[in-house]
């Protein structure tokens, strides 16, 4: 089996370093810069996946999801659905099987991409339900990060305006992070490294 914790407190995850991405990030605002990132994300076969929504503070609103973050292990892509919509090639991207993506609460993320312009996933993998075989119980990202990776990532910048005319440095590093991170996680859990 192995050695995971199942869960962490939130005090006892105070106590592991924090880190971020610190690779290339290639910001798609434009659909000009949409042809060159596909073609240089069709030579991974597994990216880390995510998505960032601007968060709504009344009830019943609900905002359409704002960023798209892919990421190898060293270049992030992080595409403004909020300027460029949902293009049928990013669409046809993100249907692939050849190509893994994992991520957290994914169902989420694809029903928010699905909003935009409606395609079927493929490829992608649930970390919260690959870590069950492993005996982990905790199952946001900041708390897998630390059991799996022993580190931890900031959660700082989750709440501010993903739709704002443009994105800070700060929202950029936690939004490629947060992509990075599952790749880590996922290359962790199948191979003992990422």
């Amino acid at each position: 089996m192995n050695d995971f914790r199942q869960e962490l407190s939130q005090e006892e995850l105070k106590e592991y370093p924090v880190r971020k991405f610190e690779g290339e990030i290639f910001l798609v605002d434009s659909i000009s810069k949409l042809p060159a990132a596909l073609s240089e994300m069709a030579e991974y076969s597994v990216l880390g996946f995510d998505t960032e929504t601007r968060p709504a503070f009344r009830k019943g609103v609900k905002n359409k999801v704002a960023l798209l973050q892919l990421a190898s292990h060293d270049k992030a892509w992080l595409f403004r659905l909020n300027m460029i919509g949902l293009p049928d090639s990013l669409k046809s991207f993100l249907s692939k099987q050849t190509i893994i993506k994992p991520g957290v609460a994914i169902h989420d993320d694809i029903k928010g991409l699905n909003d935009w312009n409606s395609f079927k996933p493929g490829g992608f993998v649930e970390l919260q339900d690959m870590v069950k075989d492993y005996g982990i119980v905790s199952s946001g990202l900041k708390k897998l990060s630390a059991i799996v990776l022993g580190f931890a990532i900031s959660k700082r910048q989750q709440v501010t305006n993903w739709e704002n005319s443009s994105l800070s440095d700060a929202q950029l590093a936690y939004a490629a992070t947060d992509a990075w991170v599952c790749l880590q996680i996922y290359d962790y859990l199948l191979n003992g490294k990422a």
